[in-house]
């Protein structure tokens, strides 16, 4: 997993907001982009799940591998599959279940991990966001001391929940993404957590410097808002936050994210409306922060890696992202000029998740099932 230093001080903030207009203001379509069937890596399929939605690393290697219908596993390099106990019940169905997992900063004291779901609730499933202890003893693992220590409020909604987190290179804070629900006005609403990343800490706690902490509710959680479908979220070497999101008949986005940005969903979007009908691209309306890179025709984003090892040294600084329409690995180049897709090759799957190890192996889930856990190294 990368690790960097989160962007301080009014300097460096002035230079990062300085990066995000200078992209907005040369927006890229990748969309029309072909996979390539030669790639510079051979895959090695590790293991086969139900629907696999999310990997993390643990300190020693060995990897959390979640299930959509509500299974967590813990996952050897070989392929060794143990089945953790103690996962919350999930209302599993379309895009909602058991979503992703991340590892607290200080695990290997804490033994904390961090789940999302969409849990059963009489007023209509909801996003949960909950913080546990990993426990292993011999043979058998178990999550103990498990507390949901974030809640969507309201509930209720469809699919497109989000559900992804980030933790701050620094370690003090945690980001998380709300989707939409399906219901694309709740995202322009600054008192429903839809359509929004979320600042919290460890804790679930409420940073007392977000920006519109005076606000209280929602609000005071909120670090951006304007998303649709967020799917992917992490950051860079020098500790800037990006995000992906599917847009709805075209526009795919990846977004610089910065705090108390309004992203346009679903004012504005570079796609259609699924009827066919259009909505007002990002150009005009300039209040609103348009993408880096979008997709027109999309490739349905899930999965966000920085590159930083020397495995495949082309690929240093490089975003990682899984292509489920598109079937491909996306590989997004940061150079001297605007961000821009650089490559992307056929892996025959839809791509749910993509990680990086400490010795530079790309792994990546297949949203399938069975799904493959694939590693991915050097050679054709």
């Amino acid at each position: 997993m990368p690790s960097s230093r989160l962007i301080l001080g009014t300097a460096l903030v002035a230079i990062a907001n300085f990066a995000v207009s200078d992209a907005d203001a040369q927006s890229v379509n990748a969309g029309a982009l072909a996979a390539s069937t030669t790639r510079p890596f051979q895959s090695q399929t590790v293991a086969e799940f139900n629907t696999p939605w999310a990997l993390a690393f643990l300190p020693d290697e060995r990897m959390l591998v979640t299930e959509k219908p509500g299974a967590l596993y813990l996952v050897t390099d070989s392929g060794e599959k143990t089945e953790v106990s103690g996962v919350p019940a999930v209302a599993a169905s379309g895009q909602n279940g058991l979503l992703d997992v991340a590892i607290a900063p200080d695990f290997a004291e804490s033994n904390y991990v961090y789940l999302t779901y969409v849990e059963p609730d009489p007023d209509g499933a909801r996003l949960a966001l909950a913080r546990a202890k990993l426990i292993e003893d011999g043979a058998e693992a178990r999550l103990e001391d498990f507390s949901a220590i974030w809640r969507q409020t309201p509930g209720g909604g469809r699919g497109q929940p989000g559900g992804i987190i980030a933790i701050e290179p620094q370690g003090a804070h945690l980001f998380l993404t709300v989707g939409d629900r399906m219901d694309p006005e709740s995202a322009q609403d600054p008192d429903m957590a839809r359509g929004k990343v979320l600042r919290l800490g460890l804790d679930g706690s409420t940073p007392d410097d977000n920006p519109m902490v005076g606000e209280g509710g929602v609000k005071a959680q909120t670090w951006t808002t304007g998303h649709r479908n967020p799917y992917g979220l992490a950051f860079d070497a020098r500790g800037q936050l990006w995000l992906h999101e599917m847009g709805p008949r075209g526009g795919d986005e990846l977004n610089m994210i910065e705090p108390g940005q309004n992203y346009g969903w679903p004012v504005v979007s570079n796609g259609n409306n699924y009827s066919g009908s259009d909505i007002p691209d990002h150009e005009t309306r300039p209040e609103f922060a348009p993408p880096a890179v979008y997709w027109t025709p999309v490739i349905a984003p899930a999965g966000l890696a920085f590159y930083e090892a020397d495995l495949f040294p082309a690929w240093k600084g490089s975003g990682l992202i899984g292509g489920l329409a598109v079937q491909a690995l996306v590989r997004v180049g940061f150079g001297s000029g605007p961000a821009d897709e650089a490559d992307r090759w056929d892996m025959g799957a839809r791509i749910r998740d993509v990680a990086v190890a400490s010795d530079g192996a790309v792994w990546v889930l297949e949203d399938a099932s069975p799904g493959k856990l694939r590693r991915l190294t050097p050679g054709e």
